[in-house]
């Protein structure tokens, strides 16, 4: 199974992207989600996860990890595949749909073209545990997502600073302050550490 994909995006569209590797050109189904973070990108590492099926090898790609996570356990419901599980991911942010789930809001995931009433409650009952416990097991599957963190964050390591410490400096810093830039989430990590 393959983790993710780093490589040149050849075409980008609201429901897949075609990433190129090593001369070869994989197509994969994205969300909205990651098409928006994307969509100004000419290289992106894309996670991918990959349903074999008897008639068909599909690759879904995400984003970030905690994206794929949500997909994860979304189509571990009865009745969610891949592409209705890819639509409530179009349909609202992984953290919109973690709260939802959290929160027990049925209207809001009954809202998601597709899904009714049965279903929604079949989430909700289903993934209310899992994803607390995923949360708490792994931590930094649902961190705010910015194109700079990772950037920021390798600075940060680099200038001798501690990882962890630093990366939650910097998770606060991209909650106060979204749409921030690299050079002042630096800056204000620098002042905090």
């Amino acid at each position: 199974m393959f983790e993710y994909i780093k490589g040149e995006l050849k075409e980008k569209n609201p429901s897949f992207t075609i990433i190129e590797n090593n001369n070869i050109g994989y197509f994969v189904n994205i969300s909205l989600n990651t098409f928006s973070k994307i969509e100004t990108l000419n290289e992106s590492k894309i996670y991918i996860h990959q349903i074999i099926r008897e008639d068909s090898n599909s690759l879904f790609g995400f984003f970030d990890k905690g994206e794929r996570e949500i997909f994860r356990l979304l189509i571990s419901v009865s009745g969610i595949g891949a592409n209705t599980a890819r639509i409530m991911l179009s349909s609202l942010s992984p953290e919109e749909i973690k709260n939802a789930i959290q929160t027990e809001n049925v209207n809001l995931i009954k809202s998601i073209k597709g899904i009714g009433i049965k279903t929604a409650q079949r989430v909700i009952i289903d993934l209310k545990d899992k994803i607390s416990k995923t949360e708490v097991e792994a931590g930094e599957i649902f961190t705010i997502s910015n194109p700079y963190k990772d950037e920021a964050l390798s600075a940060l390591v680099m200038l001798g600073f501690a990882k962890k410490p630093a990366e939650k400096i910097i998770d606060k810093i991209i909650t106060d302050n979204p749409g921030i830039n690299i050079e002042a989430i630096v800056k204000l990590a620098l002042k905090a550490l």
